[in-house]
């Protein structure tokens, strides 16, 4: 008996020991002012064990089986630390842990700015890839976002309305077009550091996320860095100084959170040519601790700026005037002035209300409420010739096509001397018409949208046991947008009148037969003038599991959007379909996605996920010309996208990697484009609106990032991009415009149908491949170097769909051109391949501690070498023929040639930065 009992006790103690619960507690200082941090995160890896410090910075995990472990200690702006931990049935008390500054945290506050230097409407402005990758510490992404994004690199081959952008729980890409206006909230990267980024198809806590993933930014007042920070930076690359001041208060004891920023960024040029930049940016955040459960956050962001636009030019155009060469500009008083103007003037408020309602479960609903307007200035001149400097007709080489050598000589020599916008022959052209009682030749105006957008939604999360977490989420969204043309500057004359000098009968040139004839001032609206609006409901659910050797998700989404037109003119051209309502476009979608995490052990993991999703069409691409009409695309469709991808990924003390290959397809995508175009049916010419619906796109690719710590001090990295990005189909082609009843348009504008063969034609998303190495010097004296080396290939030309059809070799009559030679025809059609090209980066920096000041200094060098290429372009449409486009191939310098982007030679950015 004595035996038996012995052994049932040594039995006890041997399971007590095994399944001994342990704790683990500290506290967490900043090293130089040994203030407590707040919200610092701290894991149990390969566990579901997370805690954040509270305000006084202490944590305890507790309910930590017996065993060995690593504790990981993470807080965006410092240093990640890592502890090994061993428990066998106590509580380890780890006392105080000190955390360093980042110090390359200058380093992403200035290349966060791409967002801002790349905003060329144009170009799809890198897609801002560095403003929704910034977040991840993926070497990949962060090399994709610092490195490759200034040659228009896209992460997939895919735009950025596939990726999704949040600020508190609410998304900011854009009803109209689907992607995110970073100039919002340009200017205040100091207070949007605090960001939760999804890679991919990866699970969002915040939304079901797209197929680029999820940024979801933090404003709340409560979480972010007590203290005060100035920064001021220099650059040639869009703006020349920026100044930058934070400012953020500790938490009251009645619970009282504050945050205020506020930046300056101006420059009179950049890098390229009379490119002006002015832009203000505030942003306060205010917080409200009720009492432990309930929590209530203002948010307050202003951002007014303006900025000039640089042209796309043909290389017979940069031949003459070099890459910086912008022509939207002209001296006037000694001062370059930009005809091209972008202004965006949206704030943004933002309530959130932040309920916990056990330890376990949170609810945050959200209200924000977005208002302002968007304007486009450019150059009017329905009673004068065109103002560009490239027109075609005062370039070299349609002289050349005349044999007019002559006449190429002095067109060549005054392009070079002058080749800019004449703003005194404008003002001339006006003042003269206007002492002779007629009304102006020219006038700027802006092409201008207002927006009034109110999104409501509540967010939920769940940790139902320490292995399964349930996310949701409900909302609404409400667009009203007014859009018209607005007279800025009537330019020296008196008035202008508001008809269009292309339609062929009296009627027909009235932009608002209700007022015809009607000459407009400065304020005055004119051209066209509608409404658009747009409500959209959502709702996403998903579950997350977390065991010790598999990590997997399920998330479902679906939504409702109504999408409606409203015309309040009733334009000449289109008179019974422009004036009133359009038919409402409805859209109901859905998305399923899923994924799992097989963890071979601590350091070898693979990663698989998979989504089928349809998405509505954007409001941009759902009507065929609504500026003039209420035509909504004929078959219009929801976009069906299918996506997969598997990663292997390795975590080891000195080499870091991840490995992965994906495939996406999108089926019933439309597009639309506007273009001049010669030789329609035969040989008309005609300003066009080109449908293009139901085409099928795929992407496949490899992705490849490494980083290895190989000294204390050393670190090397690299990166690699494989992808094929093709047309999959030959989707459907129709053309529209204001030209009615003349044998290819009927009475509504509308062409025939068309099929593009566009089959295996490449997609034209900047480098379809892209390699980066570099290595990184750390100090322990706190300065630090960098460089890196990128090399970029299979860049291709945006191609033009119509000469892709049966109208590029067919004649009025519908027969093919006489002269039709296909082998020619082939070699006219073959897409253009950019040359390969590599740029070198420099970045460095250095940091001090002084009298309780943190003082630091940063500074880049990109494209060390000045190396010229080409970073994307497109296929003119003008020459929309067989005869048409080889009798201009056939020129040495061809009058419609293809319009390119370079990338910008040498530029640098520094900034200083003191914190205290």
């Amino acid at each position: 008996m004595k035996k038996f009992i012995l052994t049932q006790l040594l039995f006890l103690f041997f399971i007590t020991a095994i399944v001994a619960q342990n704790s683990v507690k500290g506290i967490i200082v900043e090293r130089y002012s040994d203030k407590p941090l707040q919200n610092v995160v701290v894991s149990v890896l390969n566990s579901t064990l997370t805690k954040t410090t509270n305000i006084d910075g202490t944590f305890i995990i507790k309910n930590i089986q017996n065993g060995s472990y690593i504790l990981e200690i993470k807080l965006i702006g410092y240093e990640t630390q890592r502890f090994p931990v061993v428990l066998s049935g106590k509580t380890i008390d780890l006392g105080q842990i000190v955390l360093y500054k980042v110090m390359i945290e200058e380093q992403d506050l200035s290349l966060i700015t791409i967002t801002d230097d790349e905003l060329n409407d144009d170009a799809s402005a890198a897609d801002n890839i560095s403003g929704l990758l910034q977040a991840s510490k993926d070497i990949f992404l962060r090399t994709a976002a610092f490195e490759f994004s200034s040659s228009f690199f896209r992460v997939k081959g895919l735009d950025s309305g596939n990726g999704k952008v949040l600020i508190n729980g609410i998304e900011m890409n854009k009803i109209y077009d689907g992607r995110a206006q970073w100039s919002n909230w340009g200017g205040l990267n100091d207070v949007l550091r605090n960001q939760e980024f999804s890679n991919g198809l990866a699970p969002s806590d915040f939304t079901f996320g797209g197929v680029l993933g999820s940024t979801n930014m933090d404003t709340r007042a409560s979480q972010q860095r007590p203290g005060t920070r100035i920064y001021y930076s220099s650059s040639n690359r869009s703006y020349e100084h920026r100044v930058m001041a934070t400012h953020t208060t500790d938490i009251s004891k009645s619970g009282w959170s504050i945050t205020f920023s506020a930046s300056r960024r101006a420059g009179n040029e950049g890098f390229n040519q009379g490119t002006p930049y002015n832009a203000y940016s505030l942003f306060a955040s205010v917080e409200k601790k009720i009492n432990d459960k309930h929590s209530i956050n203002f948010t307050g962001i202003f951002t007014p700026n303006r900025r000039g636009k640089s042209s796309p030019n043909t290389q017979e155009v940069f031949d003459l005037k070099g890459i910086e060469y912008n022509e939207y500009w002209g001296n006037l008083n000694d001062k370059k002035i930009n005809s091209r103007i972008k202004e965006v003037v949206e704030p943004i408020l933002m309530l959130n209300h932040y309920w916990d309602l056990s330890e376990n479960t949170t609810l945050q609903t959200n209200v924000s409420y977005q208002f302002g307007k968007i304007g486009n200035s450019r150059l009017d001149f329905n009673g004068g010739s065109n103002p560009s400097p490239t027109y075609y007709q005062t370039l070299p080489s349609y002289f050349l096509r005349n044999n007019d050598l002559a006449g190429a000589y002095t067109a060549q020599e005054n392009f070079v001397k002058n080749g800019q916008l004449d703003w005194n022959r404008i003002f001339d052209a006006n003042t003269t018409n206007a002492s002779i009682g007629l009304n102006n030749a020219y006038v700027l105006y802006e092409d201008r949208n207002e927006d009034k957008q109110v999104t409501i939604n509540t967010i939920y999360n769940s940790n139902i046991n320490k292995n399964i977490s349930i996310n949701g989420k409900v909302e609404y969204k409400r667009l009203r947008s007014q859009n018209f043309a607005q007279v800025l500057d009537l330019l020296g004359g008196t008035g202008y009148l508001d008809i269009n000098n292309f339609a062929d009968s009296e009627m027909q040139m009235q932009n608002d037969v209700l007022y015809p004839n009607r000459v407009v001032g400065i304020g005055d609206k004119f051209r066209y003038n509608f409404n658009l609006s747009s409500d959209f409901l959502n709702a996403f659910l998903q579950a997350q599991f977390k065991y010790n050797k598999v990590d997997f998700y399920a998330a479902v989404n679906a939504s409702q959007i109504t999408n409606q037109r409203e015309g309040l003119y009733q334009n000449g051209r289109f008179e019974n379909n422009s004036l009133g309502e359009s038919d409402a476009l409805n859209f109901i979608n859905y998305g399923v996605k899923a994924g799992a995490t097989y963890k071979i052990n601590g350091r070898n993991l693979i990663d698989a996920n998979v989504a089928y999703v349809t998405q509505s069409p954007t409001i941009r691409n759902s009507f065929s010309n609504s500026r003039e009409n209420n035509n909504s695309v004929d078959n219009l469709k929801s976009e069906l996208v299918f996506s997969t991808d598997v990663s292997y990924i390795y975590r080891g003390s000195i080499i870091t990697s991840r490995l992965t290959g994906y495939y996406t397809s999108i089926k019933d995508a439309t597009e639309i484009s506007f273009y001049f175009a010669d030789g329609v049916g035969g040989d008309n010419t005609a300003f066009v609106q080109e449908i293009l619906s139901g085409i099928e796109k795929k992407h496949l690719g490899l992705e490849f990032g490494m980083e290895a710590q190989v000294t204390s001090t050393i670190k090397l990295k690299g990166a690699a991009s494989i992808g094929s990005f093709t047309y999959a189909n030959n989707p459907d082609l129709y053309l529209t415009s204001d030209v009615t009843n003349d044998g290819i348009f009927d009475e509504n504008g509308r062409s025939g149908d068309y099929t593009s063969n566009l089959k295996n034609y490449r997609i034209a998303a900047g480098p379809q491949t892209a390699y980066s190495i570099g290595f990184e010097y750390r100090d322990p004296n706190y300065w630090w170097v960098g460089a890196t080396a990128n090399f970029f290939s299979n860049t291709f030309i945006d191609i033009a769909p119509l000469t892709r059809s049966s109208n590029f070799y067919t004649d009025a009559d519908g027969l093919t051109f006489p002269d039709y030679d296909l082998e020619v025809a082939s070699e006219l059609l073959q897409q253009e391949k950019f040359e390969n090209y590599k740029v070198i980066n420099l970045v460095g920096g250095k940091s001090w501690k002084i009298a309780g000041y943190y003082i630091s200094v940063f500074a880049t060098v990109n494209n060390l070498l000045n190396t010229e290429y080409k970073s994307g372009g497109f296929e003119q449409g003008r020459n929309a023929n067989y005869n048409e486009l080889r009798t201009d191939k056939s020129l040495e310098k061809p009058v419609f040639g293809n319009k390119y982007w370079y990338g910008r030679g040498t530029t640098y950015y520094m900034n200083a930065t003191i914190s205290f």
